[in-house]
Parts: C-alpha cells; structure tokens; sequence
C-alpha cells in the first residue's frame, strides 16, 4: 500500500515503480493504463478508480488494505478467475490498483466491433458467474462490475478484477453507471443481485452490439436512466435471452439465482458442443483375436479399426503424437463405449470449480501400497495447495462440455472424442511438447474406482505397447470424493512414455479421470511436477 500524489499522463512513474505507458479506456470513475513495472520489467495494468464514499461513522478501512485483504480472500477461492494485485496506491479521491497483465483483452475493447456469438458470450458469463459464485460464497460482493473489469481470451480463460474498490456493500457505486443496478442507481449500494444485473447488463451488450444504457453527460443522469427506463427486449441474444432477462429483473428479489443462470448458460454450451461435434459410437480397437489395431498410422493418416469408423488424429511434433495416440487407445478401452463391457468408464479422474476441498495426496516418495519397480522413480506429488494462484505460464481453460483445468501456455484441444451416451475424452497439448493431458467424462462406472482399474488393466496390456504397471492401483479420496490412482509405462514411437490417472466418482456411476503422459525420462523434472500439481489443482468437473 502507497500513498501517492496524483499521476495521469504517460511516462511517469506511480509510486516511483509503475511506469505508466499508454491508456487502455477512459470510462466514467475509471481509466486504465498499459504499465511496466520497472522493478522486474514485467507488464501491469494499473487502474484509476474515483474512491467510493463510505457512509455511515468511524474511520474506514483504507482502500489499500480493504483491496489486498480481498484479494487475499479471492485469490484462493476463484482459481486464477481474479486478476493478481500487486499494489495499491492511494491518492485524494482516488485509488490506483496495480495487477498482472490477464490474458486477452477487456470486453470494453470488444463492444464496439458488433454483435457477438450468443454461444460465445454464454461461455464468458459463465467464467465470469463461476468468479461471482465463489466471490459471494466468501461473503465478497464486488459492486463495481462492468466491461472494463471483465477480461478474456480466445481461449476461454476469463479473468475479472475490480474487487474490494466499493467501500462496503452500502456503498454508493463510484464507477460505470450504465452497468448499475437499479437500486444501486438509487444510491442503495452493492449486493450480489446488484452483481447479477451487472453480469446481464454485459451479456446484453455484447450480445446485441449496444449497452442496455448509454452514458449520459454525468453518471447522475446515467442512474436516472438505469432506474426509470425500461428494458429494451433483446433482439439477437436467441438462446441467451430467458437468463438473461432473468438477471435484468427491476427488483432485485426478483432476479434468477445463480444457480438457474449456471445450469442455463451450460445448457447452451452443452448443446452447441454437441451440435458442432455429434457423438458418433467410437471403435473397440481390439480384433477378434486380441490383435492390435492402432486405427491409424504414427503419420496422423486415418485408420480403420475393425467394424468402426475412421479415427483422424491430430499430427504433433515428435513424441506429441506418440501420447496422443496412447490417450486414443486407452479411451476406447477404458470409457465405457459401445463395443465395450458397459460395466467401467474413465477408470481415474479429478474435478472443477472455485473454493473446493483440496485433493487427498500421496506422500513424497513411496505411498502406502505401492511397490515401485526398480526403474521407477517417485511419483511428481499431486497434492495441490489449495488456493494457490496459478503460477506463470498458466492460465484457466474453460470447456465447452463445461469443465475447466489450468494448461500450459499455447496448449490446447488437439483431440475430442465422444460417443452417444454422453461419454468424451478431450486431449490437450502443444505442438513440439511431448506431453499431453486427457480429460474423460463417463457415465457407466462401476462403485469402485480401484475395482474399474483392475477390471481394464488387461485391455490396456493389449492394446498398448510396452505395457508395464508402476506399482499398485492405489485407492485415493479427491476433493472428499472416491477416487483411485494407477501409473503405467508404454512405448509408442520409439519413445518411452509414463503416464499417471486419477479417477474419481460423482454419483450416479458417472466420473472424470485425468491422464498425464510425459516421457519417462522426464517424469521427475521440476516442469513436469509443476504442471500436475496445477492440473490437480485447478481442475474443475462444472458440477462444483
């Protein structure tokens, strides 16, 4: 926290630290700023904010200590879904707020290039309720919530800031009256309905190219408008409209819960997925004999497996390709499709969403019940602490079927699988990175997730090359849920390669695994524990 005389012009220097380089939007109560930080030369945004009044008597908390107190609660609640603040610096009537650069770019910068995508626009409220959810949850209202504070990417990853800016929840908002509540227009302060209507004030205005409400000559007049016109029926939101003319209701009572916003937001992405990859029965890639079918050659040509369908493949670089195919093959056998027993689906798996229990962990070196070969090394630990900030190089990825998990930067979707009773298997990596990591949804498990193991390992020993188990099939508890581990070496490629699972159950036979595959000779390496850790950490099923 730094108490600082006022800046706004490019070149200097806020709390002789953050250079200020260029302005990002100039709103009503706002500007922000493209920074450096000259201390480690690295990007921030640093942003002007009009302080808000605190009503009421005593001394109020100061602005800086209110901010970092908050971010100190939201950091480990939202995952990566708030953006890290690096300082706080006060100035008469004024508050900079420093933090690190989020991926992409505001919605602010969106808005003036059209109408947007409803399916789009659905993901990034969904990003956006997740951070609300888990922000209400701890009793955090956020106030000032508009399109300058939502940032995202052409990956999904939302990131929102703004937090703690509001002085209390009865707090006259200070900043972006167009995207105010009514009540909040009346000068009743924030609550996390005033959060609601700011979320469908933005998804109104992306959606049909045109706020709800425009500014007018003084934010007086803008809240005038806020309270007294009515809303304009959207034009062009198609399956967006029922929630969001749910969270735009003039009562705040009235207003649709969160919950109902989040089942109908996935609802629509579920749908678009399913319309834009229709589940198709995928190969058993056994032959009557037990032979081998790969279904494909290593060149990512496309094969045919006995009595299915083509199976295309993405072509990676190197050993990339080698995992993507081990992935494909243990899918088949392993999530309960057609051509399978139809008793064992994703074998183990972890889960999704902010402020959840963190997962049970092996110990360092050689859990109980493991007898590790002689070739063997200790497993990465995957016991993530919760809360923790994505470090650097990460950022939040949120599907289309609806979960989300923390990737690498320029990792992807190489490869999505599906089949007709709603199982799939998406597969992330990079080109030119040998690893990958593969998210399988089932919905025919048996109870025992150390039982589905045993039950498939025979599959696995023949359709994978090189086969060899590390130690036991060990039974886990993952974010308080049922769970198994199993680790296993292949060959494909000339490439030697070690693959750790996790799968847990979520009820109704229905689970998620997790499939880490690196080569072996890599297993142990600091960037690899690195990333399992934050797999483990920040994977989410939609369902918590």
């Amino acid at each position: 926290m730094t108490m600082a005389k006022a800046h706004d012009s490019a070149g200097e220097l806020i709390a002789g630290r953050y250079r200020l380089l260029d302005v990002l939007l100039r709103e009503e109560g706002r500007t922000l700023w493209h920074g450096e930080d000259t201390a480690f030369g690295r990007p921030v945004v640093l942003t002007r904010s009009r302080a808000a009044g605190q009503p009421g008597e005593g001394t109020p908390e100061p602005a800086a200590d209110r901010i970092l107190r908050i971010a100190g609660i939201l950091g480990p609640a939202c995952h990566g879904g708030v953006a890290a603040v690096l300082d706080v610096v006060e100035e008469p009537g004024s508050v900079w707020t420093v933090t690190e650069r989020p991926p992409g770019d505001p919605l602010s910068e969106l808005l003036p290039h059209g109408p947007l995508d409803p399916v789009r626009v659905a993901g990034v409220a969904l990003g956006v309720l997740d951070v609300l959810g888990a922000a209400h949850h701890e009793g955090v209202t956020h106030g000032e919530l508009g399109p300058s504070q939502v940032w995202a990417d052409e990956h999904g990853t939302v990131t929102v800031t703004g937090f703690g800016l509001a002085a209390s929840a009865d707090a006259p908002r200070a900043t972006a009256p167009a995207y105010a509540s009514p009540e909040q227009a009346r000068g009743e302060g924030g609550t996390p309905a005033a959060d609601l209507w700011a979320l469908g004030a933005m998804m109104y205005a992306l959606v049909e190219g045109r706020p709800l409400v425009e500014d007018r000559d003084s934010a007086e007049a803008t809240f005038r408008a806020v309270d007294r016109l009515p809303v304009r029926k959207p034009q062009k939101a198609g399956p967006l409209a029922p929630a969001m003319s749910g969270l735009l209701r003039w009562d705040p009572v009235e207003r649709v819960p969160e919950a109902v916003v989040r089942e109908a937001l996935t609802r629509i992405l579920r749908q678009n997925f399913e319309e834009v990859t229709p589940p198709e029965p995928l190969p058993d890639l056994l032959g009557p004999a037990g032979d081998h079918r790969d279904g494909g050659a290593e060149d990512g040509s496309t094969g045919r497996a006995p009595g299915g369908p083509p199976v295309r493949r993405p072509v990676l670089l190197g050993a990339a390709l080698a995992v993507t195919v081990v992935t494909a093959l243990v899918f088949a056998v392993t999530a309960g499709l057609p051509g399978g027993d139809g008793t064992s689906a994703s074998g183990p798996a972890p889960s999704r969403s902010a402020a959840g229990a963190p997962p049970a962990a092996p110990t360092a070196g050689t859990p109980a019940g493991r007898t590790p070969t002689a070739s063997s090394k200790p497993s990465p630990s995957p016991s993530p602490t919760a809360g923790s900030a994505l470090p650097s190089g990460f950022s939040l990825y949120r599907a289309p079927q609806g979960f989300a998990v923390a990737l690498p930067s320029g990792w992807k979707p190489v490869e999505t699988q599906s089949s007709g009773d709603l199982a799939y298997r998406v597969t992330f990596g990079a080109s030119g990175d040998p690893r990958t990591l593969a998210v399988t949804y089932s919905t025919r498990l048996g109870p025992d997730p150390v039982a589905v193991w045993s039950a498939k390992e025979p599959n696995l020993r023949a359709v994978i090359t090189g086969y060899e188990r590390v130690g036991a099939i060990r039974p886990v508890t993952y974010r308080g849920l049922k769970g198994a581990d199993m680790e296993w070496y292949s060959v494909v490629g000339g490439v030697r390669l070690r693959t750790l699972g996790r799968g847990f159950l979520i009820g109704g036979h229905r689970g998620f695994s997790l499939r880490w595959t690196t080569p072996a000779d890599d297993w142990d390496s600091a960037a690899d524990r690195q990333a399992l850790k934050v797999f483990f950490d920040s994977f989410r099923t939609g369902e918590e």
